[in-house]
């Protein structure tokens, strides 16, 4: 089964992720894709998070009704700060049957440089790569890289800081995120 794992922290999960998430399942040769939810990524700071199983309980929520896509914790027993080749590594021993593909922002592409043994994910990996509109170019070495996949998915500009912002501001979100996760805030007062 081809997998593909699509990490965040997911502070909270919006409709923007679903519906790259669900593009994918749909128009790629995954057969599932995994939301990793991330304890702490190298890049963000942990005071604005919100509890690691809080936020898998939101995308446990967002997922339970498309059954190509699930919530995942395999990084929650994984040391800290989390880097992608540490989680890739364990996965591949744990589930030996299934490979391993990532999915990301094309603004994350332009800083994959920078990650942990980048050169070891691409010789092994696919990475699906979706349209954001950011600013500064992809290096060349991975605009043409065969192992990088551009997807031709809906561009979405929603983020989570937003979401939060707004939520602190007191607008009302609500169409921005899947209705079980909307009542899922609500009820906790996340955000607030």
């Amino acid at each position: 089964m081809k997998i593909g794992l699509y990490f965040g922290t997911f502070n909270p999960i919006h409709v923007g992720h679903l519906t790259i998430a669900n593009h994918l399942a749909e128009h790629s040769d995954m057969d599932q894709v995994w939301f990793v939810v991330t304890p702490l990524s190298p890049f963000k700071k942990k005071s604005s998070l919100l509890d690691n199983h809080q936020r898998l309980e939101m995308v446990y929520r967002a997922t339970k009704e498309y059954p190509n896509l699930r919530p995942s914790d395999i990084e929650f027993n994984l040391p800290e700060p989390n880097y992608t080749i540490n989680t890739l590594t364990y996965l591949i021993e744990k589930f030996s049957e299934h490979q391993f593909a990532l999915i990301m922002g094309e603004d994350n592409l332009k800083s994959f440089h920078k990650w942990k043994n980048y050169e070891l994910i691409l010789e092994n990996h696919n990475i699906y790569v979706y349209p954001r509109i950011s600013k500064g170019k992809v290096e060349s070495r991975f605009s043409s890289h065969p192992k990088i996949i551009k997807v031709d998915a809906p561009i979405m500009q929603l983020s989570s800081t937003f979401i939060r912002n707004e939520i602190k501001a007191g607008r009302n979100i609500r169409p921005m995120l899947p209705e079980h996760v909307w009542g899922y805030l609500d009820e906790m007062n996340f955000y607030k």
